[in-house]
């Protein structure tokens, strides 16, 4: 089945159709449906409608609860402390975001701590707004998800998980913010998902097999015998997933992956986070122009590819969104397939009236 193209309004739709079904109050479907569609259209397809057949056999086996909101268990001055109860992270999340950037713009900084939350999906939307408000955020998640699916730098199996990092630079102007936001394996997982769906192979250097030899067949992350993701730059990233584990997991209090998480079902996210309000170091316009100032300076490298000029962090996602608002959301097929068995699982309506092959 070839790729099909959905209006992005249509797929918010269907999306939110699915979330009602399974019992989600409208505002949480709603809530839920957008932040996936708006991944989808910067570009981040793992982190999108992509999830639906997850959250919905997880809502089925009773790991996801949804119409959760944070229960903020310490108020401690710039610290804040949240748990999740395994409701939906992107509202979760959300709210405990919000509390931080309050927190942030009265005291200097905050701290927000979010344990057991079910699936944040993408990481950087929740960074973004503090960038909004003038706020600097750096983020930390670590993820349960039963079997650990990163291998540690010179391992041969899987120990830790995706465990995701961003960080938000406010921008100035008409300026994009800079938005770092990446997975500490090679790749996100449901990247090698897509490529699975897609029957391509992923990149040297994103897998091993059971044995630990390379490979580039997405199907050892899905098939028995199950191989492992490595972590992106060799020890580096494996330092920086390993230190998401020890900071959003073990400081914060939230479960974490040792020998015991694999016995967790579902999937787990703790966030550890720091927001901070750039005045209290200086003047905001001088930090912005500095900032901008840096930003021309990298961009004014000669691209290595004419075709291919430099970049910083969060334009690609731009330029994704402004190409996928007019032409929709490509979805391959296997994965629309499985998005629809999802929904039809819970006797949600699939009436998509724009979708289209390509």
């Amino acid at each position: 089945m070839p790729f099909v193209s959905i209006d992005r309004n249509e797929l918010r739709r269907f999306a939110a159709g699915v979330f009602a079904a399974t019992g989600s109050a409208r505002e949480e479907a709603e809530t839920v449906a957008n932040h996936l569609v708006e991944a989808n259209l910067r570009g981040h397809d793992s982190h999108g409608v992509g999830q639906i057949p997850m959250y919905v056999e997880d809502r089925l086996a009773g790991e996801l609860h949804p119409n959760r909101h944070v229960e903020l268990i310490r108020d401690d001055g710039p610290f804040g402390v949240f748990d999740g109860g395994m409701g939906y992270g992107h509202v979760l999340a959300r709210e405990a975001t919000e509390w931080g950037i309050a927190r942030a713009q009265a005291a200097g900084v905050s701290l927000i701590a979010l344990r057991r939350s079910y699936h944040l999906a993408r990481l950087g939307a929740y960074a973004e707004m503090a960038a909004a408000t003038s706020l600097v955020a750096i983020l930390f998640v670590n993820v349960l998800a039963g079997r650990q699916k990163v291998a540690p730098f010179g391992g041969a199996d899987g120990r830790l998980q995706t465990n995701p990092i961003a960080i938000a630079i406010p921008g100035s102007g008409d300026r994009l913010p800079v938005v770092l936001d990446f997975a500490t394996s090679r790749v996100a997982l449901g990247k090698v998902r897509v490529a699975y769906n897609e029957r391509r192979p992923v990149k040297p250097g994103t897998l091993v097999d059971q044995a630990g030899m390379p490979s580039i067949d997405p199907a050892v992350m899905f098939a028995k015998p199950f191989g492992s993701l490595l972590p992106f730059g060799e020890h580096k990233g494996y330092g920086l997933g390993l230190m998401c584990e020890l900071l959003a997991g073990a400081l914060i209090g939230g479960p974490a992956n040792d020998r015991s998480a694999l016995a967790r079902n579902g999937v787990v996210n703790n966030l550890f986070g720091i927001i901070v309000d750039p005045t209290r170091f200086g003047d905001l316009a001088t930090f912005q122009a500095q900032v901008d100032a840096i930003v021309a300076h990298m961009k004014a490298s000669p691209p290595a590819n004419p075709d291919e000029p430099v970049l910083v962090a969060g334009e690609p996602e731009a330029r994704a969104r402004a190409l996928r608002l007019t032409t929709g959301v490509p979805v391959d097929g296997t994965s629309w397939r499985e998005i629809v068995a999802a929904a039809e699982k819970v006797a949600a309506a699939v009436d998509c009236r724009v979708c289209s092959t390509s």
